[in-house]
């Protein structure tokens, strides 16, 4: 399935799954690979021996890996041990990527920049991005209000308007088949996937809670700073994360000071409830798209399952008369 992105990652498929942090290891990754899409490796907040043990993991494989930007800010020397573990990819989010995109460029790997307005697209298109990912508020995770719909051809039009060589993703409420295929008639050249890749068999996700998830729909997720102020990351004003909602997250959900003021005990019990899988209390990043995910097969079924459907429904569009 050739498009644009395709031919600029060299890979077979126009799929990216999302480096999502503490989802998206070694094996999720090297598994999206293998069916001829991109995996990646999610650097999450930056821990570098836990990313050397992920590139372990996927040995042979041709993936890349994500970082937080802000958080790369801190730990800079983890993209250098990227790249030198032998990345295809770097995936930046959430920040500033000008600091970053020269050692990348150098290093001959491509740079992808997500982006949640057309400002931020602009700065993607400036700093030399080789793709922008436009990822719409459906998503899972941290991100903006933006919808899908109408900011991909936005930041399409843009990337026309300026004469940019950058090929373009779609992301947030992507999931299967009709998401791909949408997405492309908007403009993009493909799409990264995250919700739906977070519930493959190989994703790092604790079982308990994706199999609560499985049987959730996307009217109970939300957007919501709980997760960040339990764990303790001091995330910008300017995003909030998207979850699956349960009896902790409705709890302190608008009653965030409260949780502030008792943070010492309810920390712990967050703690607790990620290793043992407590669903009424850890409340994992997933996006609207968990409405559309009932079972959690290998990553490279699901790959193929996207790109199947997809081609099913594109050619059906060009058997219509205009």
């Amino acid at each position: 399935m050739k498009t644009r992105l395709t031919e600029r990652l060299g890979i077979a498929h126009p799929v990216i799954q999302a480096p999502m942090a503490f989802a998206a290891g070694g094996a999720l990754a090297k598994a999206v690979s293998k069916a001829g899409a991109l995996g990646m490796i999610g650097g999450g907040y930056g821990d570098a021996a836990w990313i050397e043990e992920q590139f372990a993991v996927a040995s042979g494989g041709r993936i890349g890996c994500g970082f937080i930007t802000w958080a790369l800010a801190e730990k800079p020397e983890l993209l250098d041990q990227a790249i030198e573990l032998g990345a295809a990819a770097i995936f930046l989010s959430f920040g500033d990527p000008a600091p970053f995109a020269e050692k990348v460029r150098l290093a001959d790997v491509p740079l992808i920049c997500q982006i949640q307005t057309l400002r931020d697209a602009r700065r993607a298109i400036e700093v030399g991005a080789d793709v922008i990912v436009a990822q719409g508020a459906e998503a899972g995770g941290h991100g903006e209000t933006r919808g899908t719909m109408a900011l991909v051809p936005e930041i399409a039009d843009e990337i026309a308007r300026a004469g940019s060589a950058a090929v373009l993703c779609a992301a947030g409420g992507i999931a299967d088949g009709r998401g791909l295929a949408a997405s492309l008639m908007l403009g993009a050249d493909g799409v990264v996937v995250g919700t739906r890749f977070w519930a493959a068999a190989e994703a790092l996700a604790h079982p308990k809670i994706v199999a609560a998830a499985l049987s959730a729909d996307g009217d109970a997720t939300l957007r919501t700073r709980v997760v960040d102020i339990v764990r303790e990351i001091k995330w910008s004003e300017r995003y909030s994360g998207r979850v699956l909602s349960n009896a902790f997250i409705q709890r302190w959900h608008g009653h965030e000071n409260q949780l502030v003021r008792g943070i010492k005990v309810e920390a712990a019990s967050w703690v607790r409830a990620q290793e043992s899988g407590d669903t009424t209390i850890a409340a994992p990043f997933v996006g609207e798209a968990i409405g559309l995910v009932h079972d959690a097969p290998g990553a490279e079924d699901i790959v193929y399952s996207i790109v199947t459907s997809s081609r099913k429904l594109l050619a059906c569009f060009d058997n219509v008369e205009a």
